[in-house]
């Protein structure tokens, strides 16, 4: 018994790991701006005292001529032909900013990525947005119910409801997080094709924070599993239990325990053992003819109706 005690305290443990765990990662998900990667294609930058590397080299005129000839005038020429006229800046986006490398220096520029997003797709990108944070929300309500279940293990059948809830609740976050993660990969899809010119990547893959955000999908659907699986062995356990408690006699339990016990006992009775037929309600009325019979010609029938019902009441 203290076996079967400790098993579904074990499985509310890991359910709530599981939670935690995916909490944690689609937190670190949404604020994160590495869902997707990649490199852009832009010109290069004319090459000056701030910028050595990564440009288009420009042949400066001798001193002579540059008294003469103004810096309107000067043509600059460059040898340099297909993607060397180009250089291939990194950039990586989430949900909320688009930041990639600044050519002029160490430092990145960051723009909002639903200003980026075509008209069009940004509805689709705020549902996304908040798809995602009811999924953040539910699974902060599934875990605040599994704490308090491990918490409050006095009542058993509170507990049950709390796992009941808990369950319900993981699975709809499970089931808004992955709405909310392919909503946001159709719009950036979109965006690649349809966004601004000096945006659209040359090539891009998906980053480490998308594909934690699948990962936390994962472990909430875990958890919901692990939760409802809990609640359900928790049950049979306990018609199991209930039905072998009950076997013996009833003697030493009060008339409406007893009858309470029987009820339960014939609803989870097992398919084996045979149902009341109609043969038994006509037993039942020729007995209770033959008791008016056997007793005093004065005693009603209402009488011994009433009685015969409150013996066989269970």
């Amino acid at each position: 018994m203290e076996l079967l005690k400790g098993l579904p305290l074990r499985r509310t443990f890991l359910a709530v790991i599981l939670n935690l765990l995916a909490l944690t990662l689609s937190t670190t998900a949404l604020l994160g701006s590495y869902w997707c990667t990649g490199t852009q294609k832009v010109p290069k930058p004319l090459c000056g005292k701030s910028k050595a590397s990564q440009c288009v080299g420009v042949p400066m005129p001798s001193d002579a001529d540059a008294s003469n000839v103004s810096s309107e005038d000067t043509v600059h020429y460059s040898w340099e032909t297909g993607d060397d006229r180009f250089a291939f800046r990194y950039f990586h986006t989430g949900m909320w900013l688009s930041c990639e490398e600044s050519m002029e220096g160490p430092e990145e520029k960051c723009r909002s990525f639903i200003e980026l997003s075509p008209p069009a797709e940004r509805g689709i990108l705020w549902l996304s947005l908040g798809s995602e944070m009811l999924y953040i929300s539910l699974l902060l309500i599934s875990f605040i119910l599994l704490m308090v279940e491990i918490l409050h293990t006095g009542n058993p059948v509170c507990g049950m409801k709390l796992n009941a809830f808990a369950a319900v609740s993981s699975v709809l976050s499970g089931l808004l997080g992955m709405v909310a993660h392919m909503m946001y990969t159709q719009v950036f899809q979109a965006t690649v094709n349809l966004g601004p010119e000096d945006w659209r990547p040359h090539t891009w893959d998906y980053g480490w924070a998308f594909y934690m955000a699948w990962a936390s999908f994962t472990c909430c659907m875990a958890s919901a599993v692990t939760t409802l699986n809990t609640y359900t062995k928790t049950i049979l356990e306990f018609k199991r239990n209930h039905i072998k408690g009950y076997d013996g006699t009833l003697k030493d339990h009060p008339q409406h325990h007893q009858c309470f016990i029987q009820q339960i006992s014939s609803y989870y009775e097992p398919k084996g053992k045979v149902f009341h037929s109609v043969s038994e309600g006509v037993d039942f009325y020729t007995d209770l003819q033959q008791k008016i019979l056997q007793r005093e010609p004065e005693l009603d029938l209402d009488e011994v109706l009433g009685q015969t019902i409150g013996e066989d009441r269970c």
